[in-house]
């Protein structure tokens, strides 16, 4: 990650700890999962609970469900009446997040849609208060052509990674997803339909909003 792993640490240390089902969760992930580096942790789970509590977000969509520590994280901030549509590809991680939402407070607000993103973007209706992308980062940025048009007025998108373990400083990217992340990153910065802040949380993390 790119922040020095002691205060990492120390940051996790003095973030209120997840619940018993998030850390069983958790463990699960690292000990059964491929990737397990694509778990969202303490912090940055406290984080986008904060963000949708704050927002008073009713309409959450997320892309990237992996195995649902965000979605849960995210259902506790939700006010009466809100709800996540959250996207996953693999029909592996998707089974350990259903599995792991049934159990949670929020079963009744976490609905696991299985197949790729953009189709079920284009199949859900509305529009949305609060959007997380964490998934394929070569369709990030048709993720965020697709979505900017569905964002709430005082919505907010994060983007995760967007730091991409420092590779964003390369001149000559390796590969396609550095090239990727470089391209949406200078897009956001410079795109007059919105506002943008990059935070050094974990890998990166980017909030957008729309401007009026």
């Amino acid at each position: 990650m790119i922040v020095p792993d002691e205060i990492e640490e120390y940051a996790a240390a003095h973030t209120t700890p997840p619940t018993e089902l998030l850390q069983t969760l958790a463990a699960e992930t690292r000990e059964t999962l491929r990737a397990p580096q694509m778990l969202t942790g303490t912090i940055e789970g406290r984080f986008l609970e904060l963000l949708v509590f704050g927002l008073g977000a009713k309409g959450v969509l997320e892309l990237g469900t992996y195995s649902g520590y965000s979605s849960v994280s995210m259902a506790a901030g939700l006010p009466k009446g809100g709800h996540i549509d959250t996207c996953e590809a693999d029909e592996t991680h998707a089974e350990v997040a259903r599995r792991y939402i049934a159990q949670s407070p929020y079963a009744d607000r976490i609905t696991v849609h299985l197949g790729p993103a953009l189709d079920t973007i284009a199949q859900l209706e509305g529009e949305w208060d609060f959007v997380f992308v964490d998934a394929d980062k070569e369709n990030y940025l048709n993720y965020y052509e697709a979505l900017l048009p569905r964002l709430a007025p005082r919505g907010l998108m994060a983007f995760d990674n967007t730091l991409w373990s420092g590779r964003v400083l390369e001149d000559e990217p390796d590969s396609e997803g550095t090239r990727v992340m470089k391209e949406l990153n200078d897009r956001l910065a410079s795109d007059d339909r919105v506002v943008a802040v990059q935070l050094t949380v974990r890998d990166g993390v980017t909030l957008v909003r729309r401007k009026p």
